[in-house]
């Protein structure tokens, strides 16, 4: 077992939450956490056993509502009763106190069904009641093993008075009690309850729910301790909710000013007021895990981490709140405005999370809690009566489903940058942006948004700042060749990408153009055995809804089919904010109107359209031709070898092996389609070149395109089948067209061209043979543009350009600029 840090104070206090104290093997092992501890003086202060205020809060309800309390107050006796059974050697003079404490509690609850109007005095006695069996058991625990512990009941010394800030202490009061008590209980260790005291007049209270994270400050202070030590079941304080944000890390230190913000926002990170008494005294409070003592946790102090990487510290996310909004133009200009609002607030006894107000003065906007809205909105609205009267207040707005973002950290002041990159964060996790506060210490950043985008927003905002991967939801359509290579590739490079770059990839769905497999979270490794399963019943229809319901800040579909009726989805999908990444040519190349509707939909949602892979596979064609054309050079001209099919094919033919034969051998390599004709028509290498003459902002369409098809016609409608066993008819054609051109000192080669104003063309020609298309290798894709700046001596992009592995490449190098974009580390 790990012992506690070797600098030991005078006085160390330790504090244990109800999941530390569970049971009885969890009360064994605080007892072995504590008994390991070297310092000279000890405080322990313990909440109740996991679930028992819960259980005490309902037993009181029941009790009051005339409802039946018995049986299960006998549970929680028995709880107890068994939980001292297996934890002592000797359990019976602990059982007569249990059982006499829980014949008070009886006698409690039948007066409060008496009286079905319980008295606060009653009904704290009975909360409490958890922190007083827990603690009995443990310092009857502590004892048997030879500790030599005093046991404090907290209601004996600790005095606070109730007021609307909650419970403040009296601390004189509590101060001269502690040292009578002390008098006749000089032990070095003492066992202490939490979460209850006595007010000024003697009778019980409690200090709140979560109070025994305060109640351990404040003993801290009244025995003068060196260090405060809060034991829980998590490693600390953590940069976001591991519920929403998995990949949330534990952080060393905080600032007594960084953990005050981040629990105002409701961060399980640290009862607020217990900072009060720490911040007097200057006292460092640990934030450690019961069940992983070895880790040191998380350090609060004046200083906090200094060392950080980054500006922001940590995330939070406070929910079920509502936006309030007071707009007119009566407002601009008028002293006293916010003060009317506010007082209007206080009177109405409504707490305000966060206040947004512009330059303008037109409005002022409030987040309160939900159930306070409507509250909310009539105080202001009788406050504001004469100015609604006269139209000078337009009115006032109530928005509900808000929650408050907050972003965190000491290193935020004076760092510029640090709200632009929270905002691109949520601008591209398509998160809108209702209301804004930051506070002039620069410590933290608010921003309201809609509930329903929370979530996304929180992952979206904790990747920005490099304190998780960047995570992408995934769906991959036409598991074919293309798309098998770059499972396989996903596969193999995820554990890579997330070590070394943080982007995290999850593979949510697979689907062919008919049929989808949605599945929750999985990495690319068994995408084979996922397709073995009956798929869903939604289809493609339900792609969509299925990224964007996991709330992971970016969603991708990769469409590696070469399916028209999937590019359909295109516009939708882009609209919705999901980005989409292709080697298919149906929609760059398809009807323009559908062009020009992606085109649409991706400037309005802001989603990425990427297709490098559809001219040239893994070559750069389309972002050279882009680079060349965003920093203002003028197309001339574009030439290309568009086809690794055909390059192969006319490289290949050189008159000893028939066409027809180098064709078959091409089918059988997979470099052509399915049906060779899709390569043979020239179809394939037109909606290249429309592509490329989009990109250059042409309103071509494949129809413009002059296409030569090597076809011969009667061959172009019949079956496959038929059309290969009759593959030899291309035999003397082509042979007659090579001769002819070696006549010329020429090559053929399946050229595109495309010129500055729009003439398109795509067919065989010959070629002199000292031309750049003469001597390609095999596969080569070879595209050369002409422009202003590159006129005599033409931009040429030369490399293999069929085949899966390399098109899976480009479509993968396209996620990867894509991930980049979004922020990660590329």
């Amino acid at each position: 077992m790990a012992t506690l840090p070797s600098a030991s104070p005078s006085c160390r206090a330790h504090k244990f939450g109800g999941s530390s104290l569970a049971d009885a093997s969890c009360i064994r092992h605080v007892a072995d956490l504590v008994l390991a501890d070297d310092a000279e003086r000890q405080i322990v202060i313990t909440s109740a056993m996991q679930g028992t205020t819960d259980a005490l809060v309902a037993l009181a309800e029941t009790a009051a509502c005339g409802g039946h309390w018995h049986e299960p107050l006998t549970r929680l006796r028995q709880r107890h009763l068994d939980t001292a059974q297996a934890l002592l050697a000797r359990p019976e003079a602990v059982l007569a106190q249990i059982d006499r404490h829980c014949d008070e509690l009886a006698a409690l609850l039948h007066a409060v069904a008496l009286l079905r109007q319980p008295g606060r005095a009653a009904l704290e006695r009975i909360h409490g009641m958890g922190e007083v069996l827990s603690t009995l058991l443990l310092h009857a625990h502590l004892r048997e093993r030879g500790g030599d512990y005093a046991l404090l009941d907290a209601r004996d010394v600790l005095v606070v008075r109730q007021t609307d800030l909650g419970a403040l202490v009296d601390w004189d009061a509590s101060a001269r009690l502690l040292a009578d008590w002390r008098r006749a209980h000089p032990q070095h260790r003492v066992n202490i309850t939490g979460f209850i005291a006595r007010d000024p007049d003697g009778f019980p209270t409690t200090l709140g729910r979560n109070g025994s994270d305060y109640s351990a400050a404040i003993f801290a202070s009244l025995f003068d301790a060196d260090e405060l030590h809060l034991w829980s079941d998590v490693d600390g304080v953590l940069s976001a909710d591991p519920r929403i944000v998995p990949e949330a890390v534990p952080l060393p230190a905080l600032s007594y000013r960084e953990a005050c913000e981040l629990a105002y926002f409701g961060a399980k990170v640290i009862h607020p007021q217990t900072l009060t008494p720490a911040i007097a005294r200057n006292l460092p409070i640990l934030m450690r895990n019961t069940f992983n003592p070895a880790f040191p946790g998380t350090r609060i102090d004046a200083d906090g981490d200094h060392a950080s990487r980054g500006p922001v510290k940590g995330l939070t996310l406070c929910s079920q709140l509502a936006l309030v909004c007071l707009e007119g133009t009566g407002l601009i200009g008028v002293p006293g405005t916010a003060e009317r609002v506010f007082a209007a607030l206080h009177a109405a006894r409504i707490s305000v999370v966060m206040i947004s107000q512009g330059s303008s003065e037109h409005s002022i906007c409030c987040v309160v809690r939900d159930a306070d809205a409507q509250a909310a909105c009539d105080a202001l609205e009788d406050a504001f009566a004469r100015e609604l009267a006269t139209a000078q207040v337009q009115g006032v707005t109530v928005q509900t489903g808000i929650s408050v973002l907050a972003a965190v950290g000491d290193g935020m002041a004076g760092t510029p940058g640090v709200a632009a990159r929270m905002f691109e964060a949520l601008a591209r996790a398509r998160v809108n942006i209702r209301a804004i506060a930051q506070g002039a210490s620069e410590r933290n950043i608010s921003v309201a948004i809609d509930s329903s985008a929370a979530a996304r927003a929180l992952r979206a905002v904790h990747a920005a700042f490099w304190l998780s991967p960047q995570t992408i939801a995934l769906a991959v359509i036409g598991p074919g060749k293309v798309g098998s290579a770059l499972l396989d590739q996903l596969q193999s490079a995820m554990p890579r990408l997330r070590e070394r770059h943080a982007i995290d990839l999850r593979l949510r769905a697979l689907a062919s153009r008919n049929a989808a497999w949605l599945f929750e979270h999985d990495d690319a490794c068994d995408w084979r055995a996922r397709m073995q399963c009956p798929p869903s019943a939604a289809g493609l229809d339900g792609l969509a809804a299925h990224l964007l319901d996991a709330h992971l800040p970016h969603a991708v579909i990769i469409d590696c089919s070469a399916s028209d009726s999937v590019a359909q989805h295109y516009p939708a999908w882009l609209a919705a904010g999901i980005h989409v990444i292709t080697p298919n040519k149906q929609a760059g190349a398809g009807p323009l109107a559908r062009y020009q509707a992606i085109r649409t939909a991706q400037a309005k949602s802001g989603a990425r359209f990427r297709y490098e892979a559809t001219v040239g596979a893994g070559l750069p064609v389309i972002s050279t031709l882009r680079d060349l054309l965003d920093t203002g050079d003028t197309l001339i001209a574009i030439e290309g070898i568009l086809s690794g099919t055909l390059a192969w094919l006319f490289n290949s033919f050189d008159g000893q092996t028939p066409f027809s034969e180098l064709v078959r051998q091409a089918h059988a390599l997979g470099y052509t389609e399915p049906d060779p004709r899709d390569d043979l028509s020239g179809m394939d290498v037109a909606r290249k070149l429309v592509i490329l003459a989009r990109e250059c902002g042409l309103s071509l369409s494949l129809q413009d395109v002059e296409v030569e098809n090597l076809v011969p016609e009667p061959l172009r409608e019949a079956d496959r089948d038929r059309f290969l066993a009759a593959l030899d008819t291309l035999d003397a054609p082509m042979q007659a067209r090579l001769d002819a051109a070696r006549r010329q000192g020429c090559v053929l080669r399946y050229v595109a061209r495309l010129t500055h104003d729009g003439q398109a063309s795509v067919a065989l020609r010959a070629l002199p043979a000292d031309h750049a298309f003469a001597h390609l290798r095999l596969t080569d894709n070879c595209v050369s543009f002409t422009t202003r700046r590159y006129c005599d001596n033409p931009l040429v992009v030369q490399g293999p350009g069929a085949g899966p592995e390399v098109t899976a490449a480009g479509v993968f190098s396209d996620l990867l600029r894509l991930a980049g974009s979004l922020g990660a580390a590329l």
